[in-house]
């Protein structure tokens, strides 16, 4: 394994890696995205017209993890507001820094881009919540949430 680590956009090639890693990160959370939502999903990551974008992480030319964003705006702030819906490092590569470069990138971005905010969340007992510490503690807003 390489030491470098790069952090960068999307692009139609990765599709493939992206794919595995998606697969990844939702039997992480035991769940079961379709596969016409994944294709959409991708879809609207290539898509530079829409609001969600992907980072990804990569090392000696393979994808290793990637972020999911979404930007939007907001009735309290002028400029965009960043939501980091999904984030997934390969299993292989946790403990690295990986997660921490992806986070990182977003702040990076959210200073030279303008954005006024970036925020995430996660369950509880999510092991990588000692990383999110790092960056920001975790608020006292409780989530509320209805599926249709």
């Amino acid at each position: 394994m390489s030491d470098v680590i790069k952090i960068r956009e999307a692009k139609r090639s990765d599709e493939v890696d992206w794919h595995g890693l998606w697969a990844g990160y939702n039997a992480f959370y035991e769940t079961n995205v379709s596969p016409d939502i994944t294709r959409r999903t991708w879809e609207r990551i290539l898509d530079p017209s829409s609001a969600i974008f992907a980072r990804i992480a990569e090392s000696g030319g393979d994808a290793i993890g990637f972020s999911l964003s979404v930007l939007h705006e907001g009735t309290w702030v002028a400029s965009p507001i960043c939501y980091l819906e999904d984030l997934f490092v390969d299993p292989a590569w946790r403990g690295k820094g990986v997660g921490r470069k992806l986070i990182q990138d977003l702040v990076d971005l959210a200073a030279e881009r303008g954005w006024s905010r970036l925020y995430w969340h996660t369950r509880a007992n999510n092991p990588a919540r000692h990383l999110y510490d790092e960056f920001v503690k975790a608020d006292d807003f409780v989530r509320y949430r209805l599926q249709f």
